[in-house]
């Protein structure tokens, strides 16, 4: 695996930096995560035995000097723009899965939704369709 992450590494990273933004991945999040890549077509292709590995590389990575920055970086820089709504999305669901949003996490949805350029209708959308997704009886 290269520096530089895949499109497809590079949305788990998304996932992985969002997830921790509040320093707590739950197993929900885990769990969403390891769901998205294994159901969403923009993962086809994606050998799941590597998620695990990416999403250690990634936590390496935030460990370092400017992390979070580096990552938000890398993403924004291996994703195609015409993916930046999935992206986000895929941000979304993962924090949207244990039910609660942190303010740490909500904090990183805002960066991340600066960083990628989203316009806020988009970005409202997207959120609205999480909870819809996510609410249980």
């Amino acid at each position: 695996m290269s520096d530089t992450p895949s499109p497809q590494e590079a949305l788990i990273y998304l996932m992985v930096v969002t997830s921790a933004a509040d320093r707590d991945m739950t197993d929900a999040e885990l769990g969403s995560i390891g769901r998205l890549v294994r159901t969403l077509p923009v993962f086809d292709g994606f050998d799941e035995e590597h998620i695990i590995q990416t999403a250690k590389k990634c936590q390496r990575l935030l460990q370092t000097e400017n992390g979070p920055e580096r990552v938000l970086d890398l993403v924004r820089d291996a994703i195609p723009s015409d993916l930046y709504d999935t992206a986000y999305a895929v941000a979304v669901d993962v924090v949207a899965a244990d039910l609660y949003v942190e303010p740490e996490e909500m904090r990183m949805l805002q960066i991340v939704r600066r960083r990628l350029k989203l316009e806020p209708i988009v970005a409202a959308a997207i959120e609205r369709a999480a909870r819809a997704r996510h609410r249980s009886l």
